[in-house]
Parts: structure tokens; sequence; C-alpha cells
């Protein structure tokens, strides 16, 4: 399977600033896992969490990559082209 372009164009990861969905936090929320923006760096709940914070923000934005923001997991995800890679 080949990484796509997004994902290959990748310098330094973004890594999260907080361990916690940003809107979830607002609004009262709750999450199951986080995930980072490789784009601006927000971090926001995954697709398993009520709201799929981070799956509206790509929809919003166009940001496709996001890497897992939980901790022991390096993996990246590219939305765009459903292309996922593993990192050290």
């Amino acid at each position: 399977m080949a990484i796509c372009e997004d994902i290959q164009q990748l310098g330094e990861l973004k890594q999260p600033k907080k361990h916690e969905c940003e809107i979830c936090v607002k609004n009262g929320g709750r999450w199951v896992h986080l995930r980072t923006c490789q784009t601006c760096g927000v971090t926001l709940c995954c697709d398993d969490s009520p709201m799929k914070h981070m799956s509206a923000h790509f929809h919003a934005t166009g940001h496709p990559v996001i890497i897992s923001a939980e901790p022991g997991e390096k993996w990246i995800w590219c939305y765009a082209h459903e292309s996922f890679a593993g990192y050290e």
C-alpha cells in the first residue's frame, strides 16, 4: 500500500499540547481517543467518540492528515486519501 503525498510531505510532526479534545472540554462532552491535526495542531476526538470532532474538523477545513494523540500509538492517517502509515 503506497503512502499518499499528503503524508509524504509532512515535516516534523505536531504533537498534542494537552491530552484533551478542545471542543469537548468547552462543551462538557466526552471523548474516547484523541487525534492531532498535522496542519494546524488542534487536538480533537476520534470517530469512536460521540461528537467525532476531528472528522468534522477535516470536513470544515480540508486539513487532511492527523496522528494519534494517544500515548504509545505512532500512526498517521490521511482523510483525503484514506492512507495509513506508522512512524517511529
